[in-house]
């Protein structure tokens, strides 16, 4: 089975016509499928057309957010209730095209446990295509995972490369770099992309903003969760190391008569030496935290408190 997630908030012009270019498109393939709405505290008529499609249909699920959580949260959402060995993500704007999801699931069959949609040309400002490839840029450079288009909101997974993943904050942004620390392999496949037909966009600057913070988190968490010592102590020992240097410097040159007291360089050696313990104490304080076993808390009860309703 093939199911398809689609977070929305405030799209209530582009449900219907989502949904039957979702069929046709799917529908071709020759699989069964259910497709997955994720209504994340819609304001306008959306829960309502959303309903009334649940009720008219026998592939429809819907799953009402008690209030507006952002996608990172609708989309785990709707991963939790997905039934499918493979699992599909597209936006609501229709701007993501329907008809590409067959290309995305033969290039799984392929081997790739993931599959991103590449947006080549893309209709949206000027502006936000410039900010999307810094961000783009940006990824590539610290996460090591180098995509064209990361956030592409059109994309394909194996089933299993979504278990256990938690998605809070901007995460939803980076599962692609999730998944290659875990081991899966990863391919993207160029897509068409449409311009916005119904509503406004509510990508801005701040939400690139939040998005590198939470890159740093994901970068660290894959690569030093761990071994933090690797991190806090390397850059420890450089920095401890540095300021033995300029104090074996300062002290060769006192005992050879000359006044050190009043030398900024004095301050600088003692403050590297001191800061550079810290660190190391930090990374082995760290190791001793992540050596103990977590209490894992069930991602259906956590996520379940944020949920209304879901109608099946």
């Amino acid at each position: 089975m093939i199911s398809v997630v689609v977070p929305l908030y405030d799209e209530e012009g582009s449900i219907d016509a989502l949904y039957r270019e979702l069929v046709d498109a799917l529908e071709t393939h020759g699989q069964p499928f259910e497709l997955i709405f994720v209504d994340d505290g819609s304001t306008d008529a959306s829960l309502q057309i959303l309903t009334q499609l649940h009720a008219e249909t026998t592939n429809v699920v819907v799953v009402h957010l008690r209030r507006n959580f952002g996608k990172a949260a609708a989309l785990q959402a709707g991963f939790l209730e997905a039934r499918g060995d493979v699992v599909v993500t597209i936006d609501a704007d229709l701007q993501d095209d329907p008809a590409e999801i067959p290309h995305l699931l033969a290039k799984l069959d392929e081997g790739f446990d993931l599959v991103s949609g590449w947006k080549t040309r893309r209709n949206d400002p000027w502006t936000r295509r410039l900010l999307s490839r810094v961000f783009n840029w940006a990824t590539a450079v610290v996460s090591g995972v180098r995509l064209h288009d990361v956030n592409c909101g059109l994309k394909a997974y194996r089933a299993e490369v979504l278990q256990g993943m938690r998605l809070y904050g901007e995460l939803h942004r980076f599962i692609p770099v999730l998944a290659s620390y875990r081991g899966f392999r990863i391919a993207e496949v160029a897509v068409n992309h449409r311009p916005r037909a119904h509503g406004l966009s509510r990508y801005g600057l701040n939400r690139y903003l939040r998005g590198f913070f939470d890159l740093l988190s994901v970068t660290f968490m894959g690569r030093y969760r761990h071994r933090p010592l690797h991190l806090f102590g390397g850059v420890g020992l450089l920095m401890g190391l540095a300021g033995f240097v300029v104090l074996a410097y300062l002290t060769a040159i006192k005992i050879g008569g000359a006044g050190i007291g009043h030398r900024p360089l004095l301050t600088l050696g003692v403050l590297l030496l001191v800061v550079g313990v810290q660190l190391v104490s930090l990374g082995l304080l760290s190791e001793l935290i992540t050596s103990q076993h977590e209490e894992r808390v069930d991602e259906r009860d956590r996520t379940g408190r944020l949920v209304d309703e879901v109608l099946r």
